[in-house]
């Protein structure tokens, strides 16, 4: 006897209730929700009644921008616009792993600018870190001679262990999403064609990131302080907006995998702007494999 029989035979009212449960889950289904991560080909929402609603995205899920008072016009938009901090309307059906299945995704163009201001703020460089860890381990190899010459000193020693440590903790809790690798593209003044040099490192990277489960690409512009603020503005926009085209058409990078290019204009510079050689640093892209903390379980 299967389920429905056994269910049957000792309720029909509550397979009545099964019933109507699998006729509306045929029919599919509108969800509103915050994206609170990308994986891949899926993306999580935060929803009134749920923190992670998984959300499958297929090539056929249409992308669209909805625009006036009343949302009667849209803009159709790439997958790429789904970033994290976003609300969006989901409309789709289930599927058997318990995953909504996206026919359309809607959100506002104000509400993309916004996740998009935020995602700007977000991830540390991997320079950054870096630097924290040279930091870290400069500080701990300080704490290991002064054990060994002064074992008086062991209480102090021990108070500075702990900072450390909650030091470590706190560098590997910035943001949702832990870094696994980095490129970044330096171009000329006024430039926003890709260098020959850096094809190979970001066929690379693409190459890498495909060994990571559930990763997802960011790729950021910026430009340095020579010009108007508009011209850099535009700069920034047109640089990541080719090195982000490359990794699609070049290196295979799907679009699901791609967050939405970054134009970050004049801001985090990373030298100064007084030399040539400053601003020549500054004029540059970043491109950053990230994997969701709760993927990698850190």
């Amino acid at each position: 006897m299967n389920l429905q029989a056994r269910v049957a035979s000792t309720n029909p009212a509550v397979l009545a209730g099964l019933m109507i449960i699998l006729a509306a889950s045929a029919q599919g289904q509108t969800v509103q929700g915050v994206i609170n991560g990308r994986s891949g080909a899926t993306m999580t929402l935060q929803t009134a009644d749920t923190p992670k609603l998984v959300v499958l995205l297929t090539p056929t899920t249409d992308v669209d921008e909805v625009q006036g008072a009343l949302k009667a016009r849209k803009k159709q938009m790439a997958i790429t616009s789904l970033i994290p901090g976003l609300p969006v309307q989901v409309k789709g059906t289930m599927n058997d792993q318990g995953q909504l299945v996206a026919d359309s995704v809607k959100f506002k163009g104000n509400d993309l600018k916004a996740a998009m201001d935020t995602q700007a703020g977000l991830q540390p460089t991997v320079e950054a870190q870096q630097a924290d860890q040279q930091k870290i381990e400069q500080t701990q190899q300080e704490l290991a001679a002064q054990q060994a010459q002064l074992t008086a000193q062991d209480q102090k020693i021990a108070a500075n262990k702990a900072a450390i440590a909650a030091a470590n903790k706190r560098f590997g809790e910035l943001g949702d999403y832990n870094i696994l690798n980095e490129v970044t593209v330096l171009f000329g003044n006024g430039k926003v064609t890709i260098d020959p040099q850096y094809k190979p490192q970001l066929l690379k990277l693409a190459e890498q990131s495909l060994t990571v489960t559930g990763y997802v690409i960011q790729v950021k512009g910026y430009a340095s302080a020579v010009g108007s603020a508009q011209l850099n503005q535009k700069l920034s926009v047109e640089r990541a907006n080719a090195v982000s085209e490359f990794l699609e058409q070049d290196a295979n990078v799907p679009l699901t995998n791609m967050l939405a290019p970054g134009a970050m204009g004049t801001a985090d510079q990373v030298a100064p702007e007084n030399t040539s050689e400053g601003q020549a640093q500054n004029r540059r892209v970043v491109v950053m494999v990230l994997q969701n903390k709760g993927i990698a379980g850190s």
